[in-house]
């Protein structure tokens, strides 16, 4: 493997670039005492989209991608948590806060997309030591990132 695999997966590139932009946009801005608190929180979560984007590449099984994938969708959930936060603190400007959650809306709708690209081709899927206890839905994916959760 090379890195010039990741470097053709387009939602691989625009995690990546999400966390650079976090890492010297962002954690500079806080405050000394949230150095070991809130700004390491961020680090770890956008450190994790791209990488848990890359272990699922690395799987051979689409279910193994796939579940990956949900786990970076889920660090970029994290990450959004801890920014609206920061921004609540007065440690992030709202310009800075309203790029950020442009460039997050538009990385969730590729890990979306990835997703359901996977599911569509299901690699490995008739291969030994593929999960054939997964079963995966017929329905088409959605990629809205906005879900109703007024019913909740």
């Amino acid at each position: 493997m090379s890195v010039e695999g990741l470097e053709r997966l387009d939602v691989w590139v625009k995690a990546r670039e999400f966390a650079v932009i976090v890492h010297k946009e962002v954690l500079p801005l806080f405050p000394p005492e949230e150095k070991w608190a809130m700004a390491q929180q961020i680090q770890r979560s956008t450190q994790s989209i791209p990488a848990n984007i890359a272990e699922g590449y690395g799987r051979y099984y689409y279910q193994h991608n796939v579940r990956f994938c949900y786990i970076a969708r889920g660090s970029l959930n994290e990450t959004l948590s801890h920014l609206v936060l920061a921004r609540d603190l007065a440690y992030i400007s709202e310009s800075l806060f309203t790029l950020l959650v442009r460039e997050s809306e538009s990385l969730v709708r590729l890990i979306n997309g990835y997703i359901g690209y996977l599911k569509r081709e299901r690699r490995g899927a008739d291969e030994p030591g593929s999960l054939p206890a997964v079963k995966e839905s017929t329905e088409e994916y959605i990629s809205d990132p906005v879900d109703d959760v007024s019913t909740v």
